[in-house]
């Protein structure tokens, strides 16, 4: 008779706070530890220039604020993230001053990376749909397309040349033109 497996750690968000800055990423979702090593440079042009592109377009509708990590967006006791890029609402008219002020998101994105797949496509989109959050990106620079995902969809929407965004409050769409945004982030390196 073998024996019983041991039942897997649940880590806390404060026990992920108190983990030691050395250049990983830690996150914490459903009590499962996250850990993601510094990511490479093509990963950082595709947050960077996917943050250029919802920046414009925020200030002139007011409907969010954009940011990049590093970040601890906390959803409860046991789930703590850190979208690669992500839009929050305005607090009064104006961007929050503190994470703690985030209690929501409008938009998260992740950028896979080779050690990020699993956490971005399962671990994190189940999150971000149980949070509601309006729209979840999940970049996949290798297939240059991104998987949309709604609250309440069960398959990802793959758009692979306009990816068309109407955040809630705003008049007009935010319009991204994935062929030049990936041949920007992976082509001018070329």
């Amino acid at each position: 008779m073998g024996m019983p497996a041991a039942a897997p750690r649940i880590w806390t968000v404060a026990e992920v706070l108190e983990l030691p800055d050395d250049g990983n990423r830690y996150e914490v979702v459903g009590g499962e530890l996250l850990v993601s090593p510094s990511p490479r440079f093509d990963h950082q042009e595709a947050v960077m220039q996917l943050w250029s592109l919802l920046t414009p377009y925020l200030r002139e509708h007011l409907v969010g604020h954009a940011a990049v990590s590093p970040a601890d967006i906390e959803f409860s006791p046991i789930d703590l993230v850190q979208p690669d890029v992500f839009v929050v609402p305005l607090v009064n008219g104006k961007r929050p001053r503190n994470w703690s002020d985030v209690t929501a998101l409008v938009l998260a994105a992740e950028v896979l990376s080779p050690s990020s797949a699993r956490a971005d496509r399962v671990l994190k989109r189940a999150l971000y749909q149980r949070q509601r959050v309006s729209e979840y990106w999940v970049v996949d620079t290798n297939a240059r397309v991104v998987e949309r995902w709604r609250p309440d969809d069960e398959r990802p929407e793959i758009v692979e040349r306009m990816l068309t965004w109407q955040p809630p409050g705003s008049m007009l769409p935010l319009v991204i033109d994935l062929v030049a945004y990936f041949a920007q982030v992976l082509d001018a390196a070329d």
